[in-house]
């Protein structure tokens, strides 16, 4: 396998040390800045530097880990330079501007849910995504071998791929990941100007833990709030209605706080492992976007797809999906399935 890594940062860096050293997967890699490149390939992390993007072909994947506001031209012309059979994602915070602007059927948006507190590939680590939900974004023209092929990588990397539409995915992200580092931030601001100019007391861990992320590097967040703009506003109007009604009932929030704990707990309890992995095979006919639909209805109830396999028939009209799913959500899984009038 050859992959293709489009910007060599902390995310770039260590998916190409992970498909270097897991997958044995040859990696070439391109950026914008040559000493992160030069870094790069003394550090062991690239096998070879590409002059362009379009250097890197020929490539099996393509992985484009430039900034955000980068992402969709990369990512198109990785697109033009990629080869029939070849695979272009990408690991953006924010999927429907990229989804947008890359309608390329070889294109299948992707966002790792992993970083660092520190950046640049210097801090590069093969097992950077171990257990980290990487979020595959497919959508009805993504064909099943590329899509299969994708989920295959991701899974190599040790991630756990989960299958979302794309503004779904900006939604959620704007509420659990967006909103937070703007609440953070205001949470600092409230606290300096609450002080006066007078030297911060020392702090409990209830301030320490609600401002972790807050100034968290300032050009890449600048770049994904601007870009989810539309969603996290609508999350920043909601918790503003939100705190409003809570300012008006400060004397009586024992029933909320206890509510809160409680969907706190069922939040934390999303995602964990719901037994060994149980074999659903489902036949599906031969047209574009099968794959892609099976992949996101499950996502949507939540149900992981540990690993899948495609057969095509004989004839080519028809193939058979295998999907390796936790067992305790094998029964629900097998519902949904049927429910899309597909044989499993």
């Amino acid at each position: 396998m050859r992959v293709a890594v489009l910007g060599v940062g902390l995310i770039g860096g260590s998916v190409a040390l992970a498909a270097r050293r897991r997958l044995a997967a040859e990696v070439v890699g391109w950026d914008a800045d040559p000493a992160a490149l030069e870094q790069a390939l003394a550090g062991g992390v690239l096998d070879a530097t590409a002059a362009s993007p379009e250097a890197c072909a020929p490539a099996d994947v393509w992985v484009v880990a430039v900034p955000v506001a980068a992402a969709p031209s990369v990512a198109a012309r990785a697109c033009a330079a990629a080869g029939p059979e070849a695979v272009v994602t990408d690991v953006a915070s924010t999927k429907a501007p990229i989804v947008a602007a890359v309608p390329d059927r070889h294109f299948i948006g992707g966002h790792p849910l992993a970083g660092a507190e520190a950046a640049g590939v210097a801090h590069a680590r093969e097992d950077l995504f171990d257990g980290a939900t990487w979020y595959l974004t497919p959508t009805p023209t993504s064909p099943g071998d590329l899509y299969e092929r994708l989920h295959r990588f991701v899974g190599g990397l040790g991630a756990l791929p989960a299958a979302i539409g794309h503004a779904e995915h900006d939604r959620v992200m704007a509420a659990v990941s967006h909103l937070p580092h703007v609440l953070a931030n205001v949470l600092v601001e409230r606290a300096a100007d609450a002080l006066g100019g007078e030297v911060l007391p020392p702090t409990g861990p209830s301030f320490r833990d609600a401002t972790r992320v807050a100034g968290a590097n300032p050009p890449l967040w600048a770049e994904i709030y601007a870009a989810n703009a539309a969603a996290l506003g609508e999350q920043i109007d909601a918790a503003i209605a939100r705190l409003q009604d809570v300012r008006g009932r400060l004397g009586e929030l024992e029933g909320w706080q206890a509510q809160t704990a409680a969907r706190r707990r069922a939040l934390l309890e999303v995602g964990l492992d719901g037994g060994p992995p149980e074999e659903l095979r489902v036949a599906v006919p031969n047209r574009p976007g099968v794959v892609a639909e099976l992949a996101l209805t499950l996502g949507a109830a939540g149900i992981n797809i540990a690993d899948m396999s495609l057969s095509p028939a004989a004839d080519n009209r028809t193939g058979v999906v295998a999907l390796w799913v936790p067992a305790g959500d094998a029964p629900r899984a097998r519902e949904l399935i049927l429910a899309k009038d597909l044989v499993v």
